[in-house]
Formats: C-alpha cells, structure tokens, sequence
C-alpha cells in the first residue's frame, strides 16, 4: 500500500472522520463503521485532505479536464479544497462547481455557483463516499442540463466496498451504469488491513470484536 494511503487513513482516524460502532447509513443500513467528512473542520485539515483527494484524481484520471464539480452540501469544500491542491501540487487550474439544493433567483442566479459549466467541458465528480448510489443520480442530470458535456469520472474518499443496487459494489454499478470511471482514496479493504490489530496512538482501533462486526456486515452487504 503506498504510503499516502496510509498517511490518510491515519489521518481520518485523527480528525475522527472515520469511526467504528453502531451507525446507520444514508440507505438505512446498519453499519459498524461510518466516514463522515463533515467532521473536517479546519484549514490546515481541508488543505491536507485537497492533498489525498488531488493525487488520487491525477492518478486515476490524470489532468485532462476542465472541472471538479462537488455536490451539494459536502461535496462543495470537497471540490474547493481539492481544485487549490490540484493547483499548488501539480500546477493544473482546474475550475471547481458545485450546485445549491435551492435555485436563486437574484444576483448570481441559478443552481450552481463557482464556475459556470460550458459545453465541451470535462467532469470530475468529487464526494465523500457512495453507498448505494443514490446521490449519483441526482448529481448526473444536474451537470448534463448545462450543456454538451462529458462527466468522466467519480472520485470519493472511502470506497466502502459494499453492494449498491444489486450485488455489485456501488462504485462498479456508477461505472457500468453512467460509463464514469470511478476511484477512491482509499478502500475498505486497506483500512482494515492497515488498522486491524495494530496499535495506533496507543489503542488498536480495530480489534478483534470490530473485525467480527464488519466481517458480518460484508457477509450481508459485501459486493460480489
């Protein structure tokens, strides 16, 4: 596992972004861990977290294209924070959008602010996490209604490596459905495999009765 993964799954742990437990999902599950990105809350941590999001996004889709488009609410510090690292780190000037859950109707009207989006223009999609894709569906035809554009692909923090609609993983039903290719941060699997029984800051974040919790979640939920 490279070292940025590592670096930022730690990182989630320390800004408590990722946690283990008893929570419930957007989609109603029942889930013994949750990544909530609205727990980071600071400048120096939205500059770190633009940093993973922006090497994730050059790595898998390179540079070549024109916006990073976040999804209200979370997504839209997501598409910020990640278009200044995309500048500072790797020189690209990447316009970033997001749209408002209300159309306004003064001033700077419309549902989006930021930049506005231009035919021939090529779209990153930037959110926290996808469970069963549901948000997906509601960002698409927002982008598509702006013009003759091309949305190439999904990045997200956590893949969560668990079934979407059917018995494929949320992300591959976003790829195969919509033709985005879609990537992670990081994945479950290397969360488990870099916290399972290791100590971290003095406690071991998941031990043994955690493991069992999400081995039987992935048995019920688990992508095939």
């Amino acid at each position: 596992m490279e070292n940025y993964k590592k670096e930022f799954i730690e990182f989630m742990v320390d800004c408590q972004v990722l946690k283990f437990g008893d929570f419930v999902t957007k989609s109603g599950r029942k889930t013994p861990f949750f990544v909530n990105t609205g727990f980071y809350r600071t400048g120096a941590q939205l500059r770190r977290l633009g940093g993973y999001y922006a090497q994730a996004i050059k790595e898998h889709f390179g540079l070549d294209f024109d916006v990073l488009f976040g999804p209200a609410y979370k997504g839209i510090p997501l598409s910020v924070a990640a278009t200044i690292a995309l500048s500072e780190k790797y020189d690209a000037d990447i316009r970033y959008c997001s749209n408002r859950k209300e159309i306004k109707d003064h001033g700077d009207k419309g549902i989006l602010l930021g930049s506005p989006i231009q035919d021939g223009d090529k779209i990153v999609i930037i959110e926290d996490v996808t469970t069963a894709g549901t948000s997906i569906e509601e960002t698409l035809p927002i982008i598509r209604a702006q013009g003759n554009v091309t949305p190439v692909g999904l990045v997200v923090s956590v893949d969560r490596m668990e079934r979407g609609q059917g018995t494929k993983s949320a992300l591959k039903e976003i790829e195969e459905k919509y033709g985005l290719k879609t990537t992670a941060i990081v994945t479950m699997a290397e969360v488990i495999e870099h916290l399972y029984g290791r100590e971290y800051k003095g406690k071991v974040i998941i031990d043994d009765t955690i493991k069992a919790a999400i081995d039987a979640y992935y048995a019920q939920y688990g992508a095939q």
